[in-house]
């Protein structure tokens, strides 16, 4: 069996105290009434044959609607999320409007064995967050690409 991959965009702006990041809140009914550790990097799965900055790029659309804007993808690194899934992320400089996000949709069973199938948002909102506000949202395992954009953004400006 392959091991599962995604890969994701983690859009920032700003410098500084005025660091913030683009986050989604995942979609569905397992996650409708939770706010902390419930909003992501907007990322997906991706097969052998594709390269994980394709995939970045192409779930970023389908998650959000909108292309990523042009700039240079910033490596994050990767992360093994706790159902053992390897997560790539790239940061990527620019803006977005969160009211223009028309996210992409799933299907699943629910209520779960009740034969009933129901379609939800893959991401129901974005919105953006100082990097303070984006630990506590965000889900565990994605935390250390907050402190790496961290590194990475303000470390820079240090230099």
């Amino acid at each position: 069996m392959t091991e599962k991959r995604s890969a994701g965009i983690l859009l920032f702006r700003g410098t500084g105290p005025d660091l913030e990041v683009l986050l989604g809140h995942m979609g569905g009914p397992f996650w409708a009434a939770k706010d902390e550790r419930a909003w992501t990097v907007p990322k997906g799965e991706y097969e052998p044959d594709e390269t994980p900055v394709a995939a970045a790029r192409r779930e970023f659309q389908e998650e959000l609607g909108l292309p990523p804007p042009d700039g240079e993808l910033l490596p994050l690194g990767s992360v093994r999320q706790s159902g053992g899934k390897l997560v790539t992320v790239w940061a990527l400089a620019g803006d977005l409007d969160p009211e223009r996000v028309t996210p992409g949709t799933f299907t699943m069973e629910w209520p779960k064995g009740s034969g009933r199938i129901q379609e939800f948002p893959e991401l129901d909102r974005a919105a953006w967050f100082d990097l303070d506000t984006a630990r506590r949202k965000i889900v565990a395992t994605q935390e250390p690409f907050l402190d790496g954009l961290e590194e990475l953004v303000n470390g820079a400006e240090r230099s």
